[in-house]
């Protein structure tokens, strides 16, 4: 499968999300409602969707979740590990490196559910899913906790409120207690799903931006490497550890491997640390996106 044509798609609508924002008039207060839209809309009733309409074999889906959960523990410690490093660490403000560490395990959820249905179809969705529910709080832990300090919001509270989160679990019970649902509903659930991808993705790339990147190049560099060449292997490695089955391998590179969270930059800047700085790695991030992925699904998840 010739993966680099199969994310051209995905990533042409990431750069017409730019092009659209940097030389139209459809600027960022455009697209910050358009993202405000999918965030706490379009994509929980995705989310939902994707988990409700197909049933949820828990024992199959333990395995890809317990490697899931500790790829995300395992990104976490490498990447707050950079400063200690005997030859990096010198190199690395501790300052800048809480705010951007972030990058080096957080994901793109627009990116990741539009990919997941053009890898593994409809049930590639529904692990995604699944994966998010379990992997997004611990993510966010990782992410807030060494800028607690800075925080003016309850922490619990944030967790318990993402749009995200609440449409996984919600999916779940309803998956559980055998709910679907009414097929006069469907065709206007479907749309709204396909809307959301689209949508997503181009409001991903009108997110982009190239903040002042001179303020830390070594940091710059391990924490894009470790989110887009380490968090890879390991995924690799943690699928043949769990050993997963084909389309569960797929679905964990792809999640490795999708570019970091656009939010990153708005928590850095909201908790009081240098904002464009981490807009520039979000940036790269979604340009090495690029690459990142055929390297995990074709070269990684190639069969042997």
């Amino acid at each position: 499968m010739n993966f680099a044509q199969l994310l051209f798609p995905d990533f042409s609508l990431i750069l017409c999300g730019y092009l659209v924002c940097r030389f139209t008039k459809l600027n960022r207060t455009v697209w910050e409602q358009v993202e405000s839209l999918v965030y706490y809309f379009l994509f929980p009733v995705l989310l939902f969707h994707s988990i409700v309409k197909s049933p949820l074999d828990l024992s199959a889906a333990s395995s890809l979740v317990g490697a899931a959960i500790s790829l995300a523990v395992c990104a976490i410690a490498l990447t707050y590990s950079l400063p200690h490093w005997p030859l990096l660490g010198r190199f690395i403000d501790v300052r800048l490196h809480a705010a951007s560490a972030q990058v080096g395990f957080r994901f793109n959820s627009f990116i990741l559910l539009a990919l997941a249905d053009r890898v593994a179809g409809p049930q590639g969705l529904l692990m995604v899913a699944v994966i998010i529910g379990f992997c997004v709080p611990i993510f966010n832990i990782g992410a807030v906790w060494p800028m607690a300090r800075h925080a003016n919001k309850g922490f619990a509270r944030e967790l318990v409120r993402n749009p995200l989160i609440v449409a996984t679990a919600s999916g779940l019970v309803a998956n559980l207690l055998g709910f679907s649902m009414p097929g006069w509903l469907e065709p206007t659930v479907n749309r709204i799903g396909q809307a959301s991808l689209a949508l997503g993705l181009m409001a991903a790339g009108a997110g982009m931006q190239f903040g002042s990147m001179a303020a830390g190049k070594a940091l710059a560099a391990a924490v894009l490497a470790v989110k887009h060449f380490a968090v890879p292997l390991m995924a690799f490695g943690l699928a043949r550890l769990f050993g997963l089955d084909p389309v569960q391998t797929a679905v964990l590179l792809t999640f490795s491997a999708v570019p970091t969270a656009s939010s990153c930059y708005v928590l850095a800047a909201r908790m009081g640390y240098n904002g464009p700085y981490v807009a520039g790695l979000v940036t790269l991030s979604t340009l090495l996106g690029m690459l990142s992925l055929p390297f995990a699904l074709g070269v990684l998840g190639a069969p042997r």
